[in-house]
């Protein structure tokens, strides 16, 4: 409520198992939209090798009804996750010649497919439906379907994305490396998705999203909290993840007048349509409304930002 007073867009939550932080998303997100009437509410990202493609779809409308539509959903194959094998102990496993990350984009089609309104279950002896006709999940939200995103790590998976359809995601980490600097690799990240977008001949806009840390340091609280990191976090880091040579973005962190140049000359950030603002979370909701707070009033409109009013 308090982002939403704010004027800020959207509150995207992470999604992770097996760990001290959010896991079940659909519960936290109903609860918002209950309490709200205009901020967006998403995930960034499902991880969906540990999803029920159809539970999933009936949980994403009967949540997307309750928000009046506001719902976007991040969904992806999944990043390292603390498990050995969580999505196996949950119940999930790849099929004969499948990869995880193949079973992720199997269960996502399949989330696509129902939320849709297309027919996915062979009606029984009880069933009204008669024929031939498969039944469908059920609530529905209409318009829930161009609110998917994909939450793409490479160049590659972005192109990917838009030949489905689905809105792009971009992080902070990229599992590639070419040399280049971080912002100016996504930016070629998204000017790809577009291309592949175009080609593929889509019937609505899509979106695309960026991930920042933006901590802008302007009393002693923040100092103590973020002083020795924005020395260290300034620049890219390059180093191996899940067995990809990857890059990570920088921090922008210290002063508000300072970060809002930086971010005004940051490629991808003028490439996007949305910027998602990291938030420490573990400390705690005065903290960080007053962050959100000098970030919506001495960094944002730097980069053409507005509060949302409606």
């Amino acid at each position: 409520m308090a982002a939403e007073e704010l004027g800020i867009d959207g509150a995207f939550f992470r999604v992770h198992h097996f760990a001290r932080q959010q896991a079940a998303p659909f519960p936290l997100m109903a609860a918002i939209a209950a309490r709200t009437s205009r901020i967006e509410i998403g995930t960034g990202v499902i991880d969906m090798r540990y999803e029920n493609p159809l539970y999933m779809a009936e949980q994403a409308a009967a949540t997307d009804l309750i928000s009046g539509g506001r719902l976007q959903l991040g969904v992806s194959r999944g990043s390292p996750e603390p498990a050995a094998n969580g999505a196996a102990d949950f119940g999930y496993r790849p099929l004969d010649g499948e990869t995880v990350a193949d079973m992720a984009r199997r269960h996502t089609a399949l989330f696509r497919q129902a939320i849709s309104g297309a027919g996915v279950a062979e009606p029984g002896e009880y069933s009204h439906m008669g024929g031939e006709w498969l039944l469908r999940i059920e609530p529905q939200s209409p318009g829930l379907s161009q609110r998917i995103w994909w939450g793409a790590g490479t160049r590659a998976t972005a192109v990917w994305a838009a030949a489905q359809g689905m809105n792009l995601m971009s992080s902070t980490l990229l599992t590639e490396d070419t040399g280049v600097p971080f912002d100016q690799l996504q930016a070629e990240q998204i000017q790809l998705f577009r291309d592949e977008w175009a080609r593929a001949g889509h019937d609505f806009t899509p979106r695309v999203s960026i991930s920042r840390s933006v901590i802008p340091v302007v009393d002693d609280v923040d100092r103590t909290y973020f002083g020795v990191r924005a020395q260290a976090d300034s620049r890219d880091q390059v180093g191996m993840i899940d067995g990809f040579l990857s890059r990570f973005g920088k921090s922008y962190i210290g002063d508000p007048a300072v970060l809002a140049e930086e971010l005004a000359a940051d490629a991808a950030v003028q490439a996007a349509d949305t910027v998602m603002l990291t938030v420490p979370n573990q400390l705690g909701l005065d903290y960080n409304t007053k962050m959100l707070a000098n970030i919506a009033e001495h960094i944002a409109p730097a980069i053409g930002w507005e509060p949302a009013t409606a």
